[in-house]
């Protein structure tokens, strides 16, 4: 558990679960879904609407951000938390 402050009172709950968010395809729209998910989070009309919010709640929850295509391979993929392999530089 942890404990997160607002304010003067203190909260208890438990932490937020780093799921990783896909941009998919949802028949004509784009659609957000969280890693393990059957439903979506919420769905778009444009893929850069779903991108925009997917990477919202990725940055968020610190977790990635992996975006399919329009031919349903993932193009892309962003990581918004701990990269177990940073890049040296």
């Amino acid at each position: 558990m942890r404990v997160m402050s607002i304010g003067s009172s203190q909260l208890v709950g438990e932490t937020v679960s780093k799921k990783n968010q896909y941009i998919v395809r949802a028949g004509n729209n784009w659609g957000v879904r969280g890693e393990g998910n059957a439903r979506l989070t919420e769905r778009f009309d444009t893929q850069q609407a779903a991108i925009e919010r997917g990477r919202e709640i990725a940055r968020n929850q610190g977790s990635e951000l992996r975006i399919q295509g329009r031919d349903a391979k993932f193009r892309e993929s962003w990581s918004y938390g701990n990269d177990p392999c940073p890049p040296k530089g």
